[in-house]
């Protein structure tokens, strides 16, 4: 394969970014510098770009911390997306989808992929992935509450919701863990034992936690601990 084709379809850029990037000298196979975008390279190949290794083929794996006022969509007409922020900063979207939704006021955890098998493994209904949110309340969070919450409630579906998680960190703050992933989920069951969501962010999809270092709009690659972990989902461990 093509040396600047190796390097695009690995995320280190678009087409025209990454000869430049050959051009100016900043890219080595197995140690080397080579110059030439037409250069011939293999699996076996050790390709580094601006001293970060890059691999065709291999899915890419992004946690982002979304902000408020961002849409968890490829594409859209009126709002920015939480594919322009990687966009914005010069990733290779080329492919990249997120997985799953947060709501446009909701912020924290998105993991953005190329991934369709992981994403499906992580949203399926069966495989009952944990999500852990930080809630804000309008009202005081009381025991009935956190009783009806951990036993389940009923959110106008066939049934009511699985049983909840809770840790109470103040009168109007809890953390919530769901184990589904249904339509506006969280604020709806809270609605339904009498409060109200004012304020909601992720923390934690299944084995993947929000960094912390992360502020809001900025994100980072998985390590390698990370997606051998959420592989662990994808494949039944």
């Amino acid at each position: 394969m093509r040396l600047d084709k190796y390097l695009a379809d690995g995320g280190a850029g678009s087409r025209s970014q990454v000869k430049e990037y050959i051009k100016k000298g900043k890219v080595s196979v197995n140690g080397i510098i080579v110059k030439n975008a037409d250069a011939s390279v293999g699996d076996d190949d050790v390709v580094e770009c601006m001293g970060k290794r890059y691999s065709a083929g291999k899915f890419r794996y992004y946690m982002l911390n979304k902000p408020v006022d961002v849409v968890s969509a490829t594409t859209d007409n009126r709002d920015r997306t939480v594919i322009d922020i990687l966009k914005e900063c010069d990733v290779n979207v080329k492919d990249l989808f997120p997985v799953g939704r947060l709501d446009k006021d909701t912020e924290g955890l998105l993991l953005i992929t190329d991934d369709g098998q992981l994403s499906h493994e992580l949203l399926s209904p069966k495989k009952h992935v944990d999500k852990t949110y930080e809630v804000g309340l309008r009202d005081l969070f009381t025991t009935e509450m956190e009783r009806k919450l951990t036993e389940g409630v009923d959110i106008g579906e066939k049934r009511p919701t699985m049983p909840a998680k809770v840790q109470i960190i103040n009168d109007k703050k809890i953390l919530l863990t769901i184990r589904e992933g249904k339509f506006h989920q969280v604020k709806r069951m809270l609605m339904a034992v009498g409060n109200e969501v004012i304020y909601l962010k992720r923390l934690k999809m299944g084995p993947l936690s929000l960094d912390d270092s992360l502020g809001q709009g900025e994100f980072r690659e998985l390590s390698d601990c990370e997606i051998n972990a959420l592989k662990t989902i994808h494949e039944g461990k």
